[in-house]
């Protein structure tokens, strides 16, 4: 991931309701929801979200189709893992290390950080 692509994810996500959104998207799965249904489940109104998904979608953070008259929004599991990716490429600094999650990476010569 180029470090301008990971700016503007962490931009799209740094504000409360974007990353609701993006939480509760990652949570409906591949098959996502509607824009009336995010709405109702954060309590946003239309107007505020149709500008936070805006922003999301310029970040590539979601994705979107059309099904029938409704537009369809999905987090973009891709991008997402991405970051994750570009954040954590310096782990450990550089040595190989069992990072299971971020939280118990502990490298594998045994050195202390």
């Amino acid at each position: 991931m180029e470090t301008s692509n990971a700016v503007a994810a962490l931009a799209a996500l740094a504000q409360e309701s974007r990353l609701s959104v993006f939480r509760l998207l990652v949570r409906a799965g591949p098959a996502g929801l509607a824009a009336g249904r995010i709405s109702t489940e954060l309590g946003i109104p239309p107007s505020s979200l149709s500008f936070h998904l805006k922003e999301l979608l310029h970040a590539n953070m979601v994705l979107s189709r059309q099904e029938g008259r409704f537009v369809i929004y999905v987090a973009n599991y891709q991008t997402a893992s991405n970051l994750i990716g570009f954040l954590s490429e310096n782990c450990c600094v550089g040595s190989p290390c069992d990072c299971g999650s971020l939280s118990s990476c502990s490298p594998k010569s045994g050195r202390e950080r």
